[in-house]
């Protein structure tokens, strides 16, 4: 069982030493209204485990505490509460990467999907970046206060050119010769989630991916230009790595915190111990499901040519007839192909997108024509990532 003891750790204290002077997580402390500074260090790699822990430390901490958590997610794309993971994600690249790593070059057998709760873009996490979360008072809230925290950090460890944007990014200027090249890179995004007692801030900083070169391949969506949709659109940057190591970034930003809010009444350290914790067990086990890695996603239209309320121009398609969908949270409530008269509708109505295993055969069996069914339902296969959306969730820890 966990224990929640507090601990009190004097600043003067080595960081190497203070590792070995922790507690599991526990409710009961994080709650107490004694523990107004909390640092949290995480020692698994899971997002749905880590992102659990951050929500219910966000639930019950108390209202006027600052709580400092720093977690690495194994590789991971983690987009925001209200996007569309069909207009965000290339699904078929991450299907090929579950399937076939070694022969692209991967460097893991799988990159999960995840919907985090708080607002924001879409982002990838692995081993080689840090995230970090504060979560604080919200009359203390403010997007640059701590992306500002973790740009003295970088400064510290020798990063002089990193700096906070109008985006709230933190970005690095790329130097040669002791002179600006010209070239701004992001190695930091953030997102927030803010609620009447509490504010969140949390962001991933870009250290030493071995993965860069894929990020951009998986973020972009063959299926984006043919859907409308509400909700929140990334936006993208050119990202860099800022050539820290792990541990080393970890122990400067606990001290840049340490100095903002001076000496900590609690330090923990966690593992998969956390869901011992019934809030976070099932914070863990909503995360991993589909209904809301897939249902939570806004109202959105896919068609494949050009309407009034998407008058964009569309790529070449290998078939040609009209092809459109209205779903909301996932389940279609409005499907045509063209003037097909045999085409039934009906069929497809209240089918959940992420649910259909074959768009050949759901098609074929609503009407359409075997010529018709194949060139559509293979394109639409690929488009919207129906090899990966097959994928089942892995199992609960």
């Amino acid at each position: 069982m966990s224990r929640g003891i507090s601990l009190t750790r004097r600043l003067t204290l080595p960081l190497a030493a203070a590792r070995h002077q922790t507690r599991l997580f526990s409710a009961e402390a994080a709650s107490h209204h004694s523990n107004k500074t909390q640092v949290y260090i995480s020692r698994s790699n899971d997002p749905l485990l880590n992102l659990s822990v951050e929500h219910r430390l966000l639930q019950i901490s108390p209202p006027e505490s600052t709580i400092l958590l720093l977690y690495v997610n194994s590789p991971c794309v983690v987009f925001g509460r209200n996007q569309n993971p069909w207009m965000e994600l290339n699904l078929p690249r991450l299907a090929q990467i579950a399937n076939r790593p070694k022969d692209i070059g991967w460097d893991d057998s799988a990159v999960r999907l995840v919907r985090r709760r708080s607002g924001g873009g879409t982002v990838f996490h692995d081993l080689g970046n840090v995230n970090f979360s504060v979560i604080c008072p919200p009359q203390a809230f403010d997007r640059d206060k701590h992306a500002e925290m973790v740009v003295r950090a970088l400064k510290s460890l020798g990063r002089p050119t990193t700096s906070v944007n109008k985006r709230h990014d933190i970005v690095i200027d790329v130097q040669v010769d002791g002179k600006p090249a010209g070239s701004t890179f992001k190695i930091s995004g953030s997102a927030y989630k803010l609620t009447r007692l509490r504010s969140l801030h949390h962001g991933t900083c870009l250290l030493r991916s071995p993965n860069l070169s894929n990020i951009s391949g998986m973020l972009r969506s063959p299926a984006e230009p043919f859907i409308k949709a509400r909700g929140v659109d990334s936006v993208r940057s050119p990202v860099r790595n800022v050539d820290v190591d792990v541990e080393v970034f970890k122990d400067a930003v606990i001290r840049e915190f340490g100095t903002m809010y001076g000496e900590f009444d609690l330090r923990t350290e966690f593992d998969t111990h956390a869901l011992q914790d019934p809030k976070v067990k099932s914070g863990y086990e909503e995360l991993q499901s589909r209904d809301w890695i897939y249902g939570q996603t806004p109202r959105f239209t896919f068609c494949t040519h050009p309407f009034e309320e998407d008058p964009r121009e569309r790529p070449e398609l290998p078939f040609d007839c009209k092809v459109h969908f209205e779903a909301r949270h996932g389940v279609i409530e409005r499907f045509g192909v063209g003037e097909r008269q045999n085409f039934n509708q009906e069929q497809l109505i209240s089918s959940s997108i992420q649910d259909v295993s074959d768009w050949q055969s759901r098609l074929s069996q609503a009407g359409l024509g075997s010529k018709d069914a194949n060139q559509i339902g293979i394109w639409m296969n690929q488009v919207l990532g129906t090899e990966f959306t097959n994928i089942p969730s892995p199992a609960t820890l």
